[in-house]
């Protein structure tokens, strides 16, 4: 009789795999190792060129980090600039920014009339698609739906998938730029029906809706939303729409692409990379710490109160044990990240004098503590300040959107970004990326398996 493989050997062999594993720390000073393409600074690896987005936090000195306030900049335009063109102006602006991020270049009023027309002419699912990929193998999980059924989407293109050629590609990629609205709010439905025992319900598409005002329209029961609360989601849409090709999502989809493997996989790899908690998962860390220190802290407005708290969390007192103030630092920034500055502004508008205003300020209070508190707690002197997941978690809230679906939302926004660099990786790119890890000697003699 063969011997019975049991949960306990799994546990002994699991053992064994941690025993053989490890490494020694030292190792990785010893052979100048840059762990995450880092360097001992924080500062990133270089890995390669772009035209499409800087992502600019530091200036480097003889050899000394400087930080310096954060510029994000898209194909040369400052998002700030890029966010303010759009406000006053009245009208939506991410439908633009692809634009920008796609073909390097700003559109004139008619040629972005054809493309918003172009976007929303390809929204729509392929027929069967919702019942056959999505109702009939529901996730619980969005990120994970995405990524599925972005992969799935390969198998109903009537055209040559593996046809790289840059109009083929293109036309790939604006077909998921308009899609992933759809992808997300559907996996949302069907998830709610089949795990939350929710009603299903799923709107027909209106063709003269911008992207942020799709999401809204398709996601609420009754469709209605605002002309304050549509512009708001827009801003949040330019400002994920691309953060360089270092970032990790962008990254993957860059060293896929090297690979030259199909749009479909390349863009599914990015969005499981989103899905990080690390990643595209943060804003989720920054809603559920805030909800606990609202609960924790008897007097939001008291900033002795809020300073104690924060100091527990650093101590590991309090919170989840990590130690870390959620939404505060990044890998880039130093002073401020640009992109939190214009959410902060623009949301605290649309809070103002309603009870959310509240929550603002505490938001508030600790962002102007945490660097405080971290020099006092652990001698930090670096820079650093709140990212853009700071604000954006409560905005999503401020929208009625779901907790569940943060993540989603940077996935379908940051698909433009994720485009750009999948172009400009087919253009330029030319080889495939392949790091080197530094292999330890261990030559073993081999002894075969005695015969029973």
């Amino acid at each position: 009789m063969s011997k019975v493989f049991s949960n306990a050997d799994m546990q002994n062999l699991c053992e064994e795999l941690r025993q053989n594993s490890r490494i020694d720390q030292n190792l990785y000073t010893k052979f100048h190792i840059k762990r995450g393409l880092r360097r001992s600074d924080g500062t990133g690896v270089l890995a390669g060129i772009t035209n499409i987005c800087n992502v600019h936090g530091y200036v480097v000195n003889e050899g000394e980090v400087e930080p310096i306030p954060g510029e994000l900049i898209y194909r040369g335009y400052h998002i700030g600039d890029l966010v303010k063109g759009a406000e006053k102006d009245g009208r939506f602006g991410y439908e633009e920014t692809v634009y920008l991020l796609l073909f390097g270049k700003l559109p004139t009023a008619d040629q972005l009339e054809a493309f918003d027309h172009y976007l929303s002419m390809h929204r729509a699912l392929p027929s069967g698609f919702v019942v056959d990929m999505m109702m009939k193998a529901p996730s619980n999980n969005i990120m994970n739906k995405l990524a599925r059924s972005v992969l799935a989407l390969y198998s109903y293109n009537e055209n040559d998938c593996e046809d790289t050629s840059l109009e083929t590609e293109m036309r790939t990629a604006i077909s998921l730029i308009a899609r992933m609205p759809i992808l997300m709010v559907n996996a949302y439905q069907v998830k709610r029906k089949h795990f939350d025992n929710q009603t299903l319900f799923m709107h027909p598409l209106r063709p003269e809706e911008r992207t942020a005002e799709t999401i809204l329209s398709m996601l609420r029961p009754d469709r209605q939303y605002t002309p304050e609360e549509s512009h708001l989601l827009d801003t949040l849409l330019m400002l994920h729409a691309e953060h360089g090709g270092g970032n990790n999502s962008t990254f993957t989809c860059r060293v896929l692409t090297s690979s030259g493997t199909d749009p479909y996989s390349a863009y599914s790899s990015a969005i499981s990379a989103l899905k990080g908690p690390k990643h595209g998962g943060a804003n989720i860390k920054v809603s559920a710490q805030l909800e606990e220190f609202k609960r924790e802290i008897k007097h939001w407005d008291n900033e002795g109160e809020v300073a104690d708290y924060i100091r527990k969390v650093l101590r590991k007192e309090a919170g989840d044990g990590t130690g870390l103030i959620y939404g505060m630092g990044h890998a880039v920034y130093t002073l401020s990240d640009p992109r939190a500055v214009i959410l902060k502004k623009k949301a605290f508008k649309l809070a103002e004098g309603k009870e959310i205003e509240a929550e603002f300020h505490l938001l508030d209070t600790i962002e102007r503590l945490t660097p405080v508190l971290m020099k006092e707690e652990r001698g930090v002197e670096k820079a650093f300040c709140a990212n853009v997941d700071m604000y954006s978690g409560l905005v999503y809230r401020m929208l009625n959107i779901p907790e569940e679906l943060y993540t989603p939302l940077f996935a379908v926004s940051r698909m433009a970004g994720w485009a750009a660099h999948r172009m400009e990786e087919l253009l330029t790119g030319g080889r495939i990326i392949r790091p080197a890890y530094k292999a330890l000697p261990k030559v073993q003699t081999y002894v075969p398996i005695a015969k029973r």
